[in-house]
């Protein structure tokens, strides 16, 4: 072989190499921030179904206390027990859920249903004056307020994280190598129709 021909092979497979390389370290970069900007959601994904299970932790006691005084308003008081256990075994259901818009779906309606009977049932509490005067109560009130400020809270952070995640995946060409690797979008939580401000708790 000419060794100007050899000389011109060598070149060749020192570019081929230089470009695998330099297409091996843009792949893992991206790769990797992709792989934190996940974690970033599925931490604030924790954040949220720990608030949300805050919540249905207050639930029992407050029923408790508004029975005691307010035995008959069963109606109210069975549907905050059945929103109340509609939710108690989708609050830890894992990050996998981001993934599948149908099943969030369903999360977050069983949630916003529950938030929908403890306002149902804070209306109906206005007509005892003795029940808003109990401490029990007052303290319920306050863990109660303190944790629909909290859900509020982790769910602005979590739709924050999803939205930093989902543009990373969908710029070129980082959109190709998440393809690649099964990146998917994440679901965002979205407002109650109507719903524009923190569930009011008042008592």
């Amino acid at each position: 072989m000419k060794r100007g021909c050899l000389i011109g092979l060598i070149v060749a497979l020192v570019v081929v190499v230089i470009f695998a390389l330099s297409m091996f370290v843009t792949v893992k970069n991206y790769y990797n921030s992709f792989i934190a900007l996940e974690e970033n959601v599925n931490q604030a994904w924790a954040q949220v179904e720990n608030v949300y299970q805050r919540r249905a932790d207050l639930i029992p006691n407050l029923v408790e206390v508004v029975k005691g005084y307010a035995s008959h308003e069963r109606e109210t008081l069975q549907a905050v027990v059945e929103a109340r256990s509609k939710v108690g075994g989708q609050i830890n259901i894992g990050p996998e859920v981001l993934n599948n818009p149908q099943a969030f779906a369903r999360f977050q309606q069983a949630q916003d249903a529950l938030s929908s009977a403890l306002q149902r049932l804070m209306v109906v509490v206005e007509r005892y004056p003795n029940l808003k005067a109990d401490q029990r109560f007052a303290d319920l009130q306050a863990q109660l307020e303190g944790t629909e400020n909290r859900i509020a809270v982790e769910r602005r952070r979590f739709n924050e994280a999803v939205q930093a995640y989902n543009t990373a995946i969908r710029k070129f060409p980082a959109n190709i190598i998440a393809s690649m690797f099964g990146f998917q979008p994440k679901v965002y939580f979205k407002a109650q129709v109507g719903a524009d401000k923190v569930p009011e708790v008042k008592f």
